[in-house]
């Protein structure tokens, strides 16, 4: 036993939740995309109701002492992207969770809380 343990060297590596043979190239890309998903947007034209939306989606996110930015997506063909066919839509790292109504702010913490 002692021969083996002298034989075998093991790198210092990241380590991959599946439990896969993933090298550290493809965790690396795996980790970008992850911090590139994590964000929240709110989908729709820019109307009040979209804007109702995003008010109380800042207004939780403060509450929560989240430091994370908003963006307001308007462009209908990335909002088709997400299946999204009413608005407004809230989505969180990368999830739709919320469609077709203005939340309170109490909702969207609810929401944050249980994705975040």
């Amino acid at each position: 036993m002692a021969f083996f343990q002298r034989k075998i060297k093991k790198e210092e590596t990241k380590s991959c939740s599946c439990g896969g043979k993933c090298d550290s190239e493809s965790i690396d890309k795996a980790e970008t995309v992850k911090a590139q998903e994590a964000s929240v947007k709110i989908l729709g034209s820019g109307c009040i109701k979209c804007n109702k939306l995003e008010e109380a989606t800042k207004e939780a996110l403060k509450q929560l002492g989240m430091d994370t930015a908003v963006d307001h997506v308007t462009d209908f063909s990335k909002i088709a992207e997400y299946g999204v066919m009413s608005t407004p839509a809230l989505v969180i790292d990368g999830k739709v969770v919320s469609c077709g109504k203005v939340l309170k702010t109490e909702e969207v913490v609810k929401i944050l809380q249980k994705f975040r």
